[in-house]
This record gives C-alpha cells, structure tokens and sequence, in this order.
C-alpha cells in the first residue's frame, strides 16, 4: 500500500454498511401515500412505485441493529420524478413520499441513537427536467436566467418530443439534463447542496458518476467545503474500474469497489448468471483461479494510500447490478465464500438491502424489488444467521477492520487471507472463555481460507503455522501439524489460534 497523503475517515473502516433503495425497503403508515403504487410482493417494474420512505426504515432499525450495521448507504431521497430519485427536482427538499424533511431528520436522530452513521446519494453531474432552473428554460428559452446553467446546442429544445434534444443529456435520455458545472453559479449550487445536508446531520456522501465531472477543481472544492462541516464526512464515488486520480486524499476517500467485486465472482462463481451480469455496469466477470485471484487483489491494494484501502465501500451487489445470488447462480457454497473473502479483506463491507437474506433478481429493475417483510417464509435463515455471525466477528476482530493483510494461494484452489494487528507477535490466542479483548490485547492473527476444489484441501505449514485454531464461524476446532489442516469441500473457514 502507499503512503497516506490526506486524511481519511477513521470511523469507515470500522463501518458495516448497509444500502436502502429508499421505495423498496419499508413502507410507514405515517406517511401518506398516492393512490396509485405497484403491490408491494409484486414483481418491480421501471416506474411503478411501492412507496417505501424514510419512516419505514426508521421502523426496520431493530433488523438492522440485530444484523449488526452500523451505516446506512441511501440512494437518493431527494424530490423526484422517478422511483429511484436520480431525476432530481429539488436537491433542498426529501422527497415528500418519503416523508419530507421531517422523515430525514427522525431517521438521522434515531439512527444515530443507535451508533449508525447515514451516508445520502449526490447526484450532480445531471439533473431531471423537473429542475426548477431546467423547467424555467423549458419555458423562456434564451431569455431565461438559467440558460448556461446547461449545455444547450440549439433552441428551440426538445424535451419531450422525438428529435433532436437541443441540450446535452446523461446517456442521451431527455428526462437527465447535464448540468453545467463549468459555470460558477452551478458550482457553487452544488457545494452548498454538499453543505446543506452535512449541517443538518448526514455523515458523508457517495457520488453519482463523479467520473462525468471531468474537474478534479470541483471535487477538491466540494471535499474542502464537506470536511469544514464535518471533519469525518465519508466521501465515496461511484467508480467502475481504477481509481487511482480520484483516492490521493484530496477528492475522495473511497469508491464502490467493483473490481473486489469481478475478483470475487471470478474465484468463487462456478455458474455465474453472465447474461445478467454483462447487462450491468459489472460487465463480464473473468474466472480467476487462486493464485491469479491473489495477484489481482494484491494489485488492488498497492495501487492506493493506506487511507483509501481501508475506506473502500466494498460490496457485492447494489441496485446497479444484479443481486449477488442471482449473479451467483444461486450456489449456496459460492455466496458464502464470497461474503467471507469480503469481510476478511479491507475496507468497508457493504450489504444491499435483501441480499442477507437472499433476495434474487436480475439487472434493473428486478434487483429492486420490495423487501418481503411479511413473507418470512422467503427468507433464507440459514444465510441471515451466517450474515450475522460473520458480521459479528467483524465487529469483535479488530484485526478484521484494522489489522495488516497477506494474501497465498498455497494452491489453484486454496485463498489465505492472514489478518494481524502491527505489534502483535501473533502468538496470541483466544482463550476458553472465547473472550475478544483477549484477541486484541494479544495482537492475534486470523486466517480466512477459501478451498474452491470439490474436496476438501489441506493447508501446508508455510500458509497456517502448525498449532490448535479455532473456526469462528462453525466453532470447530482446527489442528494443523505438518500440513494436515482440512479446509472442507467448496468451504471456508475463519481460524483464530486456540489454547
């Protein structure tokens, strides 16, 4: 890893987070509602709503208080045109079917009652023609005050007919026009919207295509005017691929790590859902055997301060992509190596609302649908119960948020994530009583393996040094003399040494 050279959030790496598509995950019955909303079991369509809010969530905290989050991840809950809310109308106002600006607040109050940070989605390379300053050129054309609050090409424009549009648009769609934000009264819109929202309490942003404001001048202003509300503001952008420009310390502090993501499928997936997968932003996910899975995550790591490594929101799913059991092929022993090779790796582990449950669905929009809360028979409870248990060690581990990381692949089939707190000698173990101040006074060393073979795979010495562990996650235990140590078939396993 490099150097540090800016600062970091100290509080994301300790985060578990947890990402709400704000109309699918819980609807209150305090917060009126239109007539005209999708069944919320329904299959999801593109622009039916199922009026989720914001009270909903702050109903479901208990869910995601026994699951072990401590940060919510929302995409957009500003005032929209669209379900998904990255039509903006008015980025100073909640979205009143969410529950406006009262719903927000109560979420922040009782989230944070409860140690949970909440991150919003920023959307500002583009708006929606619901814009204020959009719909006034719509009717004013040159004569209005906001004509270069946009990029527009001819007049009269088109918003609405077929033809040339006479603005630019994000991907072309008339409902998005693209901001400005060349111009100086734009810029200073978007900062204050930044400001705005940290002032009345969210703990940081992630950012909509921030690649698509090709000016690292604005970004470095809007971190600047972010960090002066809020010193641990978390700033996340949505990058696909490497993001070396952007996690230097002095733009963000992390991204969606997607490339974890394509390594972890390629390893893990043995009946990937490809079709699904090329529809989404993931694109084609290459198969990767264990020493190559090594090489590539080793590449990940160096390639960014310490800082930003440690602040990744890393993540297997998203509402951009398909759900990760579905993308996953539905294979059971796949979907938990994969939730433990990202709990055991750095940076901040991200669940997609549904996904510890085991919600399927393809690209958008069936990756959105409602969260069955009063269908507890399509929960997988197995898989909750595991998503607990890893998330708890997390918490417990300090080494797991914290520690040092070394990667092996003793073989094509076997991944070694050995996880230690520098100034530890590693000599310590968890004792009887299974106590976790125990493990981080002694500086103990962990070891997540992952055997992606059809039988089970010894580990040699050189990767597990010969001694008594224990399996935090089954509670078995594990002896390793000479090589002996058993990974069981399609199976993983976190060692602690137990004396």
């Amino acid at each position: 890893m490099q150097g540090d050279t800016g600062g970091f959030p100290d509080w994301v790496q300790d985060a578990v987070f947890y990402q709400i598509f704000p109309d699918r995950f819980a609807r209150s019955a305090r917060v009126p509602k239109p007539g005209n909303l999708e069944a919320w079991d329904a299959p999801p369509t593109v622009h039916g709503y199922k009026g989720g809010d914001l009270l909903g969530v702050v109903e479901r905290l208990d869910h995601l208080t026994e699951l072990g989050v401590t940060a919510l991840y929302l995409n957009p809950v500003f005032a929209s045109g669209a379900n998904h809310r990255y039509h903006t109308h008015d980025y100073f106002q909640v979205d009143p079917m969410l529950g406006g600006d009262a719903a927000l607040a109560a979420l922040l109050t009782a989230a944070h009652a409860r140690g949970m940070r909440v991150v919003l989605d920023g959307v500002f390379n583009h708006a929606s023609r619901g814009l204020l300053q959009f719909h006034d050129l719509l009717e004013n054309g040159s004569a209005s005050p906001y004509v270069d609050w946009f990029h527009v090409n001819r007049f009269p424009l088109n918003a609405y007919g077929g033809g040339p549009l006479g603005y630019e648009a994000w991907w072309g769609l008339p409902a998005l026009p693209k901001l400005n934000v060349g111009n100086p009264a734009v810029r200073e819109f978007l900062w204050r919207v930044g400001e705005h929202w940290l002032e009345r309490g969210i703990d940081g942003w992630r950012l909509d295509v921030p690649n698509e404001i090709d000016d690292d001048a604005f970004w470095q202003e809007f971190r600047r005017r972010c960090r002066a509300v809020n010193p641990e503001a978390y700033l996340v952008g949505e990058i696909w691929t490497g993001a070396e420009r952007w996690l230097h310390g002095d733009i963000f502090d992390g991204v969606m790590n997607y490339p974890l993501t394509r390594a972890i499928f390629g390893l893990v997936g043995r009946d990937l859902a490809t079709d699904e997968i090329a529809r989404s932003g993931l694109d084609g996910v290459e198969a990767l055997g264990a020493k190559r899975f090594v090489k590539r995550v080793e590449g990940l790591l160096g390639a960014y301060p310490r800082g930003a490594v440690y602040s990744q929101l890393n993540l297997l799913g998203s509402h951009d992509t398909p759900r990760v059991r579905t993308s996953l092929g539905g294979d059971g022993a796949a979907l938990r190596q994969a939730w433990l090779l990202l709990f055991a790796l750095p940076g901040a582990p991200c669940v997609y609302y549904g996904d510890e449950i085991g919600l399927e669905g393809g690209h958008d929009p069936h990756c959105r649908a409602g969260m069955p809360w009063g269908r507890r028979d399509a929960w997988d409870e197995e898989l909750l119960a595991f998503m607990r248990r890893l998330i708890r060690l997390r918490t417990e581990q300090p080494a797991l948020r914290r520690g040092e990381t070394r990667l092996s692949a003793p073989r094509d089939d076997l991944v070694v994530v050995e996880r230690w707190l520098e100034g530890g000698d590693g000599a310590g173990a968890v004792g009887g009583r299974g106590a976790a101040s125990d493990a981080r006074a002694a500086g103990q060393r962990l070891y997540a393996l992952v055997n992606t073979a059809g039988a089970a795979a010894t580990v040699p010495a050189a990767a597990l040094p010969p001694g008594r562990y224990r399996d935090l996650l089954s509670g078995g235990e594990v002896v390793q003399a000479r090589g002996a140590a058993l990974v069981p078939a399609r199976g993983g396993v976190l060692l602690a040494p137990w004396s």
